[in-house]
């Protein structure tokens, strides 16, 4: 274990994202300009469109897990912890891009998606450039350590989202096959997130393996919570297009619960939906999970993983950036509670 560092600031309980995030101002606006400086690099008839992605990308969850897991102070950070931000961001980006175009969004970060403004054809092609440049930035640093984390994440996030689109529209999906979905698609980006900044930082390897396992169970609780919000959130506070999952046919964990309770003849309306063969009913669909108890299911499943990524540092008390982890587990914790029917 290595010596204790700088202490972080105590974070309450139940506090919001702005509360962690606002120890991250000066590392956000730093990787806001780093950003915007990459536009030179991309030719001149497109740049317009991937300011346009940089600009609707909301809290960058992913680049705070790298400032977070860096953390050795509020003003200490890298050109090295910026540097790979940008990277995690630009793939996180791409895949977004991507994801719009499947899901058939509307609007993203209150903004017209990329696919909605430029076209789909087009916004295919946007991510692709993204997630390119990401991988160059990726080769400059001085080894081939970083790139080969990165590409390799890229790789398994793009399996991921490969997995679940052949699963669209099919009922042959089990728990087993949404987690390792979920896995890949989503946790992998925060676990390699949480690595490279705890790796860049200099913390010893059994810390940075700890924040990595922390990374990936934060990553799938995130994505849960997520597929709850597709159904309890509002959109207006949520900030995206609801209401996909079902529309495309993605069986997420709401949905395979709501299977499972289902009496045959309803299930049987349900898999008709999933299939495209009937037209969807999100409101029926909504008053079957409050009957059924789903929403308790699903966040009992958040819960799981949120207890699971505070386990991973356990044994890391003394680390600086151990309390602001944690505290994210908090703010996912509070987030859920929010979209618990009836909630204030």
């Amino acid at each position: 274990m290595s010596a204790p560092s700088p202490a972080a600031p105590t974070l309450p309980a139940g506090h919001a994202f702005s509360r962690v995030f606002s120890l991250l101002a000066p590392h956000m606006a730093e990787l806001d300009r780093f950003l915007h400086g990459q536009l030179a690099a991309f030719e001149p008839e497109i740049r317009t469109m991937a300011d346009y992605c940089i600009d609707t990308s909301g809290k960058r969850i992913r680049p705070a897990l790298v400032f977070l897991s860096g953390w050795r102070g509020p003003q200490s950070f890298s050109p090295d912890l910026v540097r790979v931000a940008a990277v995690v961001e630009l793939v996180h980006l791409a895949t977004l891009v991507h994801d719009d175009i499947m899901d058939g969004a509307e609007v993203r970060r209150n903004r017209r998606t990329a696919a909605r403004e430029y076209g789909s054809t087009a916004a295919v092609l946007l991510g692709d450039a993204l997630f390119a440049h990401a991988l160059n930035l990726a080769t400059q640093f001085p080894t081939t350590e970083i790139c080969s984390a990165v590409s390799e994440s890229t790789r398994r996030v793009c399996a991921g989202e490969i997995v679940q689109t052949l699963r669209r529209g099919s009922t042959n999906v089990t728990r087993a096959d949404y987690q390792r979905i979920i896995d890949l698609k989503t946790a992998e980006l925060f676990r390699v997130s949480c690595r490279l900044g705890a790796r860049l930082a200099g913390f010893a390897p059994g810390y940075v393996e700890a924040v990595s396992c922390f990374g990936r169970h934060l990553g799938i609780a995130y994505q849960i919570y997520d597929d709850l919000a597709d159904f309890f959130g509002e959109e207006k506070r949520i900030g995206k297009t609801l209401g996909t999952d079902l529309a495309s046919g993605k069986l997420t964990l709401p949905l395979l619960c709501l299977m499972e309770r289902l009496p045959a003849g309803e299930r049987a309306d349900l898999t008709g939906e999933i299939l495209g063969q009937r037209p969807v009913q999100p409101a029926l669909r909504l008053q079957q999970m409050g009957e059924h108890g789903i929403f308790g299911e699903v966040a009992q499943a958040v819960k799981a993983e949120v207890d699971a990524a505070t386990a991973a540092l356990q044994e890391w008390p003394d680390e600086a950036p151990t309390g602001l982890l944690l505290g994210l587990c908090e703010v996912l914790r509070a987030q859920v509670a929010a979209l618990r029917p009836g909630a204030t």
